[in-house]
């Protein structure tokens, strides 16, 4: 199979969406540190870059977040190359297979609320190069986590104020906040 890599802006100015016409991976994987990135061979060899300051796997792309002071003019041609040579090589995102499938737990709001974002939420932030995870319920307020380029993105808190949970105060009447856990 011949591998194409093309990329996309995302909202996050620090970030790149790199795309690939091959699933990378079923569900995703995040490695916001170095240190985190040791179990993933892909990301390991993306940290050795001295400009790359995140990576971010899901469905058909990584996201890479890059260092202050470094130009995506400069650094795009670059990582384009070193993503079509390691999928092209097959080289692993991670070492144990992990799912995010919809496996939801908890009461029935909880459950109705993680399809939710499920169904709704994460296909919207996987199109900008991120994620949104569940991770909580308690008293009318919704603690999710946004990985990959969402984090840190100037409009992260427009998207989870005006977008996220907007639509869930709307689908589930329990839900008074959504708010979002730190990394």
């Amino acid at each position: 199979m011949n591998i194409n890599v093309y990329t996309e802006s995302t909202p996050n100015p620090a970030t790149m969406k790199f795309i690939v016409n091959k699933l990378l991976i079923n569900g995703s994987a995040d490695y916001a540190t170095k240190e985190s990135a040791e179990k993933s061979p892909f990301a390991k060899e993306l940290y050795k870059f001295s400009f790359v300051n995140g990576v971010f796997f899901a469905s058909n792309f990584v996201t890479i977040t890059k260092t202050e002071g470094s130009e995506w003019d400069d650094v795009e041609p670059i990582m384009k190359e070193f993503v079509k040579g390691a999928v092209e090589s097959e080289l692993k995102i991670q070492l144990e297979e992990e799912t995010e499938a919809g496996n939801f737990e908890g009461s029935e709001t909880e459950v109705k609320i993680q399809q939710i974002l499920h169904d709704y939420v994460r296909p919207a932030v996987e199109q900008d190069g991120g994620a949104i995870s569940y991770r909580s319920f308690n008293e009318g307020v919704v603690t999710v986590e946004l990985r990959g380029s969402c984090s840190g993105c100037p409009s992260s808190t427009v998207t989870l104020k005006a977008g996220i949970e907007n639509l869930l105060k709307r689908m589930v009447p329990e839900v008074t906040e959504v708010v979002s856990e730190a990394l």
